[in-house]
Order: C-alpha cells, then structure tokens, then sequence
C-alpha cells in the first residue's frame, strides 16, 4: 500500500474505508458475537485505530466510520424488506468486487444481518447519498435525472454525468444504463 502522504485525499479515505471495514470483519470473525451494540462498538474501534494509526485525522475517521455505518444499515434493510441476497443490492456479479474486500463486505452484511435489520428499521427509510461522500459497493440513482453508478470497489461519489445533481439513493432494481465508477 503507498504511504499516506503519497495517495489524493480522496483516495486515501477510499483507502480507509476498506481498511476500516477488514479491521471490522476480522473483529466480527474472532469475536462470534454479533450484537447491534458489537457493531457500533466495532465501527468506533476501526475508527479509533484509523486515528491511531495516523491515517486519518479525528473527522475524516468519523466520515468514513459514517459512511461504513450506512452501507450496513442499507444492506441490512435491502436484505431484510426484499429477502434478496447481497450479491442482488450491488446489483452486479460478486466476481467484479475485489476479493479482499468482497470477504469484509460479506463478513460484515452476513453476520450481522438479523442485528443490522432492526437497526435499519429504525434508520431513515431510504438513506439519502450525496457527492463528495464515500460508498460502498453498489448502484445509485440520481433523485433528479434517474441516471445510475456502479460502484465496484469503495469509491467516492461524483456529482451526477448527466445533470450533475449531487443526491442519490440506493437502486434496489437493475436498469439499462450503466455508468461505471471504478
């Protein structure tokens, strides 16, 4: 991995999310414990390792552990209210996900799906994503032109290509037109 410094600042926090959410995963692994408490608990302690370990600052940690929070809570909701996989919410073949990060994804969305359905209840009905943030991966649709990106990997989100709107939402249907942010 290059040296901090070397990286663009958004790369580094697309860095730091995958970081993040391996840190989470190999937690969930060894702890066989998987309470909604636990994930919070485990999110707080990426990001406080994050900080530590001088990766990011204090309030990118806090972005990117937000960010790592949402794609959960959307995964744990699109699983939960259609009984789909989580191959279905990215909306593209698994086999297009780099496979480091498909294992911490999965791990993560797997065990804590039941945890993360009722947390997702609870959370806004559909999250509202926005330019300039960070997301995992999957497809979003822009509220304004209903022009979608493809997200393979983490990835930052662009103001949209066709009317440059910058709010999104979470496809939870494919559609024909594809925008490919990799």
């Amino acid at each position: 991995m290059p040296d901090k410094n070397e990286l663009e600042p958004m790369e580094r926090l697309i860095v730091a999310y995958e970081n993040m959410l391996e840190r989470i995963s190999h937690t969930i692994e060894h702890a066989g414990e998987t309470t909604i408490p636990n994930l919070k608990h485990n999110i707080e302690q990426a990001r406080e390792k994050a900080v530590e370990l001088g990766e990011l600052s204090r309030e990118e940690a806090e972005r990117v552990a937000g960010y790592i929070e949402r794609d959960m809570e959307e995964v744990a909701h699109y699983m939960g209210e259609t009984g789909e996989q989580l191959s279905d919410w990215w909306q593209f073949e698994s086999s297009l996900i780099e496979s480091q990060l498909l294992e911490a994804f999965s791990n993560v969305a797997d065990q804590t799906s039941l945890q993360l359905a009722k947390l997702a209840q609870q959370a806004r009905e559909a999250s509202t994503y926005h330019t300039g943030e960070i997301t995992g991966p999957g497809t979003l649709i822009c509220t304004k032109c209903g022009e979608e990106l493809h997200f393979h990997k983490a990835g930052h989100i662009p103001p949209c290509p066709k009317c440059h709107h910058t709010e999104y939402k979470r496809v939870l249907s494919s559609a024909d037109d594809e925008i490919s942010t990799e």
